[in-house]
Order: C-alpha cells, then structure tokens, then sequence
C-alpha cells in the first residue's frame, strides 16, 4: 500500500487537524519521499514511518507540535538539518536503522533544543571509537542515547517516550473508568435492593397467610354460626313438642 493511501485510510473519516497519531509503518514511499503529509496535520505528536523506504525528511509539512518522530529501518543519510525548521519542538528522534556513517551527518540535531531522546541502533555511526562520549558532547541537550544516559542508566520505558508515558495515563484513566462501572456493577446498593426485593417477596407471602387464615377464621364463625342456629331451632322444635304433650295430657284428663 502507498504512503498516500495509508494515510487516507488512518484518517478514517476524521480531517487532518484531528490527528495527533499517525502510523505510517511498512507501507510504501515514492521516490524516498513523504508523500500525503500536509501542514494540514497541524495537531500531530507523534509520527511513525518505520521501514518505508525514505531517504530524505526533505519533503516533511511543518509539524510545529510534533513530539516523537520514528524513522528507524530506512535509508536515510543525511539532510537532518530540515528537522529544526520542520518540527522545533520534536523531543524524540528514532533513526536507528539508517545509512549514518559519522557525527557530522547528525551535527545539525543540536539545533533541536528540546531533543532529550535519540536512537541510532544499527547505524555505522555507533561503531567510531568513544561513540556515546561525542555525541553527547555534540548534543548537550540530550538525556538518552539509544536508550540510556550519560551515567549508563536505562531511560523509563526503555527511552523515555514522554509521548507513550502520556497514552499509558490515558489508559490508566480509562482502567479507572473500567473499575468504577465494575464498581457499580457489584456495589452494596444493588445487594440492598435484592435483599429489599427478598423480603417484599416475604411480606407479601405473609400477607396472603394472614388473608387465608383470616378466611379460615371467617368460615369456622359462620360453621359455628350456623350450627348454633341449628341447635336453637332444635331446641324451639322440641319446646313446642313438649307443649303439644302437656296439652294432650290436659285434655284426656278432663
């Protein structure tokens, strides 16, 4: 795939004054060239064309807030005083991987003044006697070189990429988001609902066993009921019988 389609494709329907990430690697460039990069990528902080063929940063937009610029696996040689005028306030610079043969090719860098990070793995310049020692003499804004200080101390995060550190916060940001839904899944409150829930349930069971015994209470007074009147109308019907049977007794004897 061409440099100019990647980048349409990474655009993915946003304009280029959205863009502050634009990962170019593996594709190809014409003639050496950057190609599809406009002064329209306004907002861009970090670039990377990792193995694309380039052999010039001549045809770079001017990227004022460009951090972290990756151009390591290329064949670039020389023309890194564009860098100053291209991207003043780049940070990061990876080259490893390029036709840099001595310190002259990259004398032109210490007019990045905010440049603390510079990689030049596999790069013929790393094998000159006191290598480390000049360039950082060379470059005295510098704070890493391929990964360490002047002392030999690992930069965080392998080279200290400023730039990476602040995408791993926003992570973090999001991990805390993540947590606090999660949170929210399983918090307390939902436990107390289910419980509210549980003895709403219960009440209501005990409601309809106060109803149905109430039923029952209600059908053994009318049974009762009932069988009182019974009795009494028992008690008239045998009244009335031994009334009859004194009168018959009344009248024989006279």
């Amino acid at each position: 795939m061409d440099m100019k389609k990647r980048i349409h494709l990474e655009l993915r329907n946003r304009t280029p004054s959205d863009v502050k990430e634009l990962v170019l690697d593996n594709c190809r460039s014409n003639e050496g060239k950057i190609e599809g990069l406009t002064d329209e990528f306004e907002e861009l902080e970090f670039l990377s064309t990792i193995n694309v063929g380039l052999t010039t940063v001549a045809h770079l937009p001017k990227l004022n807030k460009l951090k972290k610029l990756e151009l390591s696996d290329n064949r670039i040689s020389g023309g890194l005083e564009v860098l100053a005028e291209k991207c003043p306030n780049l940070t990061h610079l990876n080259l490893s991987g390029n036709k840099i043969k001595d310190l002259s090719t990259i004398e032109p860098l210490k007019e990045l003044g905010t440049l603390k990070s510079l990689d030049l793995f596999n790069c013929e310049v790393t094998n000159l006697n006191e290598y480390r020692d000049n360039v950082f003499k060379l470059l005295p804004q510098l704070t890493y070189l391929d990964g360490y200080d002047k002392d030999d101390k690992e930069a965080p995060d392998s080279d200290a990429e400023v730039y990476a550190e602040g995408l791993d916060d926003d992570e973090e940001d999001e991990d805390d988001v993540d947590d606090e839904e999660y949170d929210e899944d399983a918090a307390p409150g939902d436990e107390e609902e289910e419980e509210g829930e549980d003895e709403e349930e219960e009440n209501e069971e005990e409601e309809e066993e106060d109803l149905s015994g109430e039923e029952e209470e209600e059908d053994d007074l009318n049974d009762r009921e009932v069988d009182d009147e019974d009795d009494e109308e028992e008690e008239r019907g045998q009244k009335r019988k031994r009334d009859l049977d004194e009168e018959g007794e009344e009248d024989d004897d006279d």
